[in-house]
């Protein structure tokens, strides 16, 4: 899936992904896609609470090995 903007939040602790996400989707117009790369387990959950109180659209998750992946878009 094409994206607009990446964020590499590999390494990083709840809550910095979801900081760090909040003010790259801020960056982006409505409908831009964000893709985030996380190593932290909590974010597949965090990043699904995130998007039902933004009301930003989870696209899609996806985990590799250690890494997952997600892909956000901007309400």
């Amino acid at each position: 899936m094409e994206f607009n903007k990446e964020l590499d939040a590999r390494g990083l602790n709840c809550p910095l992904p979801i900081l760090k996400a909040k003010k790259a989707l801020a960056e982006l117009q409505s409908g831009e896609v964000l893709r985030i790369m996380a190593t932290d387990p909590g974010s597949v959950r965090d990043f699904q609470a995130f998007a039902k109180q933004t009301g930003n659209a989870l696209l899609a998750h996806v985990q590799t090995g250690t890494e997952f992946v997600f892909l956000m878009q901007r309400k």
